[in-house]
């Protein structure tokens, strides 16, 4: 079994590739981070395990087809794909640049849905196959300062849920991850507005590295647990269901109780 696996540097696609290793698959491994993702297929490829590693830039229109006919090349096929690769900047709406607006939309969003299009037609070759997607729990909540995360996540959640619906009895299966807050350096790379004061951004740096605890295997671990049971939706954490659990029953005011809660 071959599993595809986008933003494999670092993070929780890391953590997936050396679980899903543990498990005995083989890897397609891909991103932006040209180094940072050849290391990692370094370390986990064995004689018994065959692990590849590509470049890939999701938000690139040609890059993901591609990527997917070198994975059918090398592997012969794939079963699992994980549209893991993301990107976050912080700020409100009216001070966040619109070419970073947009860049947030085309790797978080537009990517899952040009690596899905490229890597259908390999799931749907084999026997029993996945998709999994990666949305975030801004994807289900929408907290102030994340209009571009949050669209960006709730459009890979809609999109995973209609796609769900149309592959419904076919052999693919479609899941979609919310994960809460994981341990990654996804905070530490977001870009924040141009005219954010050194204050601002200390204080967002403390706030993320307060609430993304979670370490990337166990992360890994809930997702993959979910994979196997073919859920449709994966909440990752905690954090995540409790988050979830306000939305559905306060969806219009969940912000107030949450901040209530947590005060």
């Amino acid at each position: 079994m071959t599993a595809v696996i986008t933003g494999a540097a670092s993070g929780i696609g890391e953590a997936l590739a050396e679980a899903l290793v543990a498990r005995g698959a083989n890897l397609a491994l891909a991103d932006i981070n040209e180094d940072g993702v050849e290391a990692v297929a370094d370390r986990l490829k064995s004689n018994t395990i065959k692990v590849t590693a590509q470049t890939l830039d999701v938000a690139d229109p040609d890059a993901p087809a591609a990527f997917a006919s070198n994975v059918k090349r090398d592997h012969g096929g794939a079963a699992l794909v994980f549209n893991n690769a993301g990107i976050a900047i912080g700020g409100e709406f009216t001070r966040v640049a619109e070419a970073d607006f947009d860049r947030v939309l085309e790797v978080n969003f537009h990517g899952v849905v040009r690596m899905s299009r490229a890597f259908l037609p390999l799931l749907k070759a084999e026997p029993a196959s996945q998709l999994v997607n990666v949305s975030s729990i801004f994807g289900i909540i929408a907290p102030p300062g994340q209009t571009a995360y949050s669209a960006s996540k709730f459009a890979v959640r809609g999109f995973s849920m209609a796609l769900a619906h149309e592959l419904e009895g076919s052999n693919v299966s479609v899941s979609v991850v919310h994960p809460g807050g994981v341990n990654t350096k996804i905070a530490e790379s977001a870009k924040v507005p141009e005219d954010a004061t050194p204050e601002e951004i200390e204080s967002q740096r403390a706030a993320a590295k307060a609430a993304l605890v979670m370490p990337p295997p166990r992360a890994a671990q809930i997702i993959l647990d979910g994979v196997e049971r073919r859920q449709r939706r994966i909440l990752v954490g905690d954090d995540a269901r409790l988050a979830a659990l306000f939305e559905r029953l306060f969806p219009v005011s969940y912000l107030r109780f949450m901040k209530r809660r947590l005060s």
